[in-house]
């Protein structure tokens, strides 16, 4: 009897049509099954939004041997919810977001639909991956990231991963690349986030943009340093957020009620 392949669903934040994502199925085609349910249109920046205030449709768009792809009205959240809803025939053996274009490392995981995609399906209790190239470009090169991308989806279907944990794999822009770093997130920040104009028919208007602020660049255990002296920055993330240290303080605390 021939053994199962793997089950692969994968999405993204950039929408069903990106490069992205073409070049992560086409990658992951040669390992495993593949169900895509992505959004029919950019979606960047949506973290882990859903929709509640109107209907959520989906198309399928493509379907060859071991490769169903459809497309979705709504948030990468949502993608992931309908494909465990209706889409896929069995538990995938992992949830994927990607390929983004560009950098979710640091603290732009909070702001991420692709990690939202990884958080999801890490809610769903599968072991999810993140990947991200340091690129906005529609035609950017993923070239470099295929060998990477294969090797960890790979070792990570052999390991598996903890319950509640998933992965943050950050990938620098360069075909130098010197191996993968195991590293924590970086402590930063947004500065100078909105750019604010005269609106011609009166009043202001908001363009969001901003800079990021690394607020401690020789910290070489950290996915910026990573980034910066072109290693694969892999982050072990996981959402339970509770902050334990303070919480075994508070415990002591004396509180007048």
């Amino acid at each position: 009897m021939l053994e199962e392949r793997p089950l692969l669903l994968l999405s993204n934040d950039d929408g069903v049509d990106a490069k992205g994502i073409r070049e992560l199925i086409s990658a992951l085609r040669p390992m495993a099954d593949l169900i895509v349910v992505a959004p029919d249109g950019p979606r960047s920046g949506s973290a882990g939004a859903i929709t509640s205030e109107r209907p959520i449709r989906y198309s399928k768009v493509q379907e060859e041997d071991g490769l169903l792809v459809f497309k979705c009205t709504g948030t990468p959240v949502d993608c992931i919810k309908l494909a465990f809803h209706t889409l896929i025939p069995r538990t995938p053996d992992l949830v994927i977001g990607g390929i983004n274009h560009g950098d979710n490392s640091s603290v732009n995981v909070h702001y991420s639909g692709t990690m939202g995609v990884v958080i999801e399906g890490c809610l769903k209790g599968v072991p999810s991956i993140g990947f991200s190239l340091c690129n906005h470009s529609a035609d950017a090169d993923f070239s470099a990231t295929i060998p990477y991308i294969r090797a960890i989806v790979s070792k990570t279907l052999e390991e598996g991963l903890p319950v509640g944990t998933c992965l943050n794999v950050n990938f620098p822009d360069t075909a130098d690349l010197k191996g993968i770093r195991i590293c924590r997130q970086t402590d930063g920040r947004w500065i100078n986030e909105l750019v604010e104009r005269d609106h011609p028919r009166g009043g202001v208007y908001f363009w969001l943009t901003g800079e990021y602020k690394n607020l401690e660049p020789e910290a070489e255990d950290s996915d910026h340093w990573a980034l910066d002296h072109n290693y694969v920055a892999v982050t072990p993330t996981q959402i339970d957020v509770t902050a334990y240290a303070l919480m075994e303080q508070m415990k002591k605390w004396k509180f007048d009620v």
